[in-house]
């Protein structure tokens, strides 16, 4: 496989048909090498349009709803970033270029470890890798500027609003299977949050999220 090609032809077919036309992000999914995060059985898939598996029944996101996250959350170098759901650690790889600082959150003591082995290998050095179930929140070093969450959720969790700052973002993909939406939560001040719908899509529920006293739209 000539990877360049490969990766070439995901950021034309897949991804900016897909409207992820921010040239910061194409360029970014050059510099952050995706089959260096995907497990070695499924390396041939890394440009692949399918969620790739990873240990504990968990998957990494498609490369496009990746891509898309990242564009609509618009990360800037000062902010800091609370991810739920490390992973492979890609996606806290592909944020952290962006941002001052990522905090990834993985319930999966197995996944942990491979994130953090993954993101040493890249020598991405602005990432913490912390073991815990963040499907209600993280308190250490909240409030954030962005939260992105890894995973689907039914709905989302309050805490989630009281951990962004004003001005802050939250990616969350909500809603059950067959079909699930991408929000992006912005909170414009302090009792007041603005939602735009970015796509419909269907990914795998956040581990051990819960299901009460939840936030809907």
């Amino acid at each position: 496989m000539n990877i360049e090609q490969a990766r070439f032809n995901m950021i034309e077919q897949q991804i900016r048909p897909w409207n992820v036309l921010d040239q910061d992000v194409l360029d970014l999914l050059v510099v952050v090498k995706r089959e260096d995060f995907v497990p070695a059985a499924y390396k041939t898939l890394a440009f692949v349009d399918t969620e790739i598996p990873l240990p504990g029944g968990e998957a990494m996101f498609t490369p496009k709803i990746e891509a898309r996250i990242l564009q609509e959350v618009a990360v800037k170098k000062h902010e800091n970033v609370l991810e739920i759901g490390a992973g492979s650690g890609y996606m806290a790889a592909l944020l952290a270029h962006k941002a001052r600082h990522v905090t990834t959150v993985e319930i999966n003591p197995e996944l942990k470890d491979l994130a953090a082995k993954n993101l040493a290998n890249a020598g991405v050095s602005n990432v913490t890798v912390e073991l815990g179930n963040g499907a209600e929140g993280w308190e250490k070093g909240a409030p954030f500027d962005v939260i992105v969450i890894s995973g689907g959720l039914e709905t989302l969790p309050e805490v989630f609003l009281k951990q962004v700052k004003v001005g802050g973002r939250i990616a969350a993909i909500l809603g059950q299977a067959p079909v699930m939406t991408a929000h992006v939560i912005t909170r414009v001040s302090e009792t007041a949050y603005d939602t735009v719908k970015v796509f419909e899509t269907n990914v795998k529920q956040l581990s051990t999220s819960v299901k009460t006293s939840h936030f809907t739209f």
